[in-house]
């Protein structure tokens, strides 16, 4: 039996304590050439499958599922989320399944028979979910993955089986594996394809099909035939190895099972016609009735009754109404979908106008990210303030300023600006501050580490004398979220020791994530370019007497690429920057901020 989960490389759950589910559309999306790719494999040698389907992604991508289902394949559900259902409550579940199985049946207009869970396997704790199943009228479930000696009580849940709930009663089609000195080690595909031994696995998959009547269930995820696809630099190691290793071999890894073994998907094992339309009714009692005539050759048992057989049929009755999905599940207010159009353009005099500076070094990779992430921000600030984004390249060494230009370049709202030398983070902010014709300037990190629809609250923080707001994660009401204990030790140290020195008693002083009044920043001498000038910024501001204003928000790890920073020389500098910093209050020597200009033509460019 041939299993695909269709899925992107972000939504894996390795990932999931790195990647929040409303960030999901930040990422660059890469479903469609993999699913092509996994389709054309297929088509190779004229195979056909089951495709368990995140809800999410037919809600989002609902074209990709239907041209799946035109392609002759199964639709089957794998939930909304990619969740677990080690955290989920009998009713969290059921919810959903009903919100999963109706938007996969209305993307892929199939009727939605089988389901598998998203992220960890049932363990024998977690069988009450086949009871729901079976109420919930699904024919089959292949969730489990009888892993170390998980099932050793229940051997025979190895194989192909029935699971009896009531009057009703649901296939369970589990991964296989292989016994390893009492242990059971999975041998069906995916993560151990690429991990184990090949020709070791390939060996205990031929003595199964020689020994074993019950069908082998084989899977894979559309990513995995992606090993171009962007790496979340942030995960752990073993993390890291689990989602990349041996990619590349994974098409020729499936080409030679391809090859050897006939495989069909499992509606067609049960006898159940892939393309019923959802609106069949009859359709769970056919699946139902089609468990007694098409059952394999292995035992089938009743779970209830822990090995006695079961008759394999299920009730012709209606099956549960299925629950109103919760609002608690709704994607979050600020997603693109949920927002609404941003203000015409012939409407900017009622807005106030903001520049969004984004400094940029050698970010080729996370520019789709970004992208996707400003799409966001437009359509949510928009509403209210007259947007304009200006990029900033410190003359990055990779594609970086051809990549801007792709991306950004056709655009009204977007100015291009480069540097014609690398001179470092703050002056690239400061560059764009110059550059910009309003008086109130955003500067944000390209990586997209603190959120940038945070400005939606920020910006109002600058009242009239407020010359910056900073953001600030170590505030009381401010978060982290999977940053390295060692730098936050280091940037709460940092902040302790400016704390001391400046007049402004804050949490943090090195967040390059900001809200500028421009006229105050117009007539200050920063001298440190790079990171240090960010923190050299502030520290000025604070003794020419400007008011500073203190923003909670969450500083997350960055999740594509490596940080720029250097951490034992910016430890260094510092070191002397705050020396500096100390003279400078003692003698005097910083003048007060003088009153506001009147914004000056752009004469910063260095390219545009």
């Amino acid at each position: 039996l041939l299993t695909v989960a269709l899925e992107d490389y972000y939504h894996v759950g390795a990932f999931n304590q790195l990647i929040q589910r409303g960030q999901w559309y930040r990422f660059e999306r890469r479903l469609d050439r993999n699913t092509a790719a996994t389709l054309d494999l297929l088509d190779e040698f004229g195979l056909k499958a089951t495709f368990f389907v995140l809800g999410w992604v037919a809600e989002h991508a609902p074209e990709v599922v239907r041209g799946v289902a035109e392609r002759g394949h199964e639709i089957a559900s794998r939930g909304y989320y990619h969740r677990s259902i080690w955290g989920m409550t009998p009713e969290e579940f059921r919810d959903d399944l009903a919100r999963a199985r109706e938007v996969i049946e209305h993307a892929s207009g199939r009727r939605v028979r089988g389901h598998r869970v998203a992220d960890q396997w049932f363990r024998p704790c977690d069988l009450w979910a086949l009871d729901l199943l079976a109420a919930e009228g699904y024919a089959y479930d292949s969730s489990i993955a009888p892993i170390g000696r998980a099932y050793a009580a229940e051997p025979w849940r190895r194989f192909a089986h029935t699971h009896a709930h009531a009057d009703r009663a649901i296939w369970e089609f589990p991964i296989p594996t292989a016994e390893f000195f009492g242990f059971d080690v999975p041998i069906g595909g995916g993560n151990w394809f690429r991990q184990l031994p090949r020709r070791a696995v390939w060996n205990e998959v031929a003595r199964w099909d020689a020994r074993v009547p019950a069908p082998f269930v084989l899977y894979f995820h559309t990513w995995e035939l992606d090993p171009d696809q962007p790496k979340i630099a942030a995960a752990p190691l073993l993390q890291r190895i689990r989602q990349y290793r041996n990619l590349e071999r994974m098409p020729a890894i499936l080409r030679g099972y391809f090859e050897r073994y006939p495989f069909t998907s499992i509606a067609a094992h049960l006898g159940l016609d892939p393309a019923a339309p959802p609106e069949d009714a009859a359709s769970a009692a056919l699946g139902a009735a089609a468990l007694g005539a098409r059952a394999p050759d292995a035992r089938t048992h009743d779970a209830r009754a822990h090995g006695t057989a079961s008759n394999g049929t299920a009730s012709n009755g209606r099956r549960a109404p299925r629950p109103t999905p919760s609002p608690g599940r709704a994607r979050p207010s600020w997603t693109p979908e949920a927002d609404e159009p941003a203000p015409r353009a012939d409407d900017d005099d009622a807005r106030e106008g903001v520049t969004i500076v984004v400094p940029c070094y050698n970010e080729e990779l996370i520019l789709p990210y970004l992208a996707n992430t400003l799409e966001s921000v437009r359509a949510r600030l928009g509403r209210r303030y007259a947007l304009q984004f200006l990029f900033v390249d410190d003359r990055s060494t990779d594609g970086t300023w051809p990549a801007l230009q792709r991306t950004f370049g056709d655009r009204p709202d977007c100015t291009l600006v480069r540097h014609e030398r690398n001179r470092g983070v703050a002056a690239a902010i400061l560059t764009g501050i110059r550059a910009a014709h309003t008086e109130v300037v955003c500067s944000i990190d390209c990586d997209c580490t603190y959120d940038p629809h945070e400005l939606e609250r920020m910006i109002p923080r600058l009242a009239p004398g407020v010359a910056m707001v900073t953001a600030s994660p170590y505030h009381p009401q401010g978060h982290v979220r999977n940053v390295p204990e060692w730098r936050l030790f280091l940037s709460r140290g940092l902040s302790a020791i400016y704390r001391h020195l400046l007049h402004h008693k804050l949490y943090t002083y090195t967040s390059c994530f900001r809200v500028y009044r421009r006229s105050a920043l117009l007539g200050l001498r920063v001298e440190r370019s790079g990171f240090l000038g960010v923190a050299e910024t502030l520290g000025r501001l604070d003794l020419a007497g400007a008011r500073i204003v203190e923003h909670p928000a969450t500083l997350e790890v960055r999740m594509l690429g490596r940080s720029k920073m250097k951490i034992l020389r910016t430890i260094v500098g510092h070191l002397g920057l705050v020396a500096e910093l100390a003279r400078l209050r003692l003698t005097g020597g910083v003048p007060p901020i003088p009153p506001s200009p009147a914004p000056q033509p752009n004469d910063v460019h260095a390219g545009v």
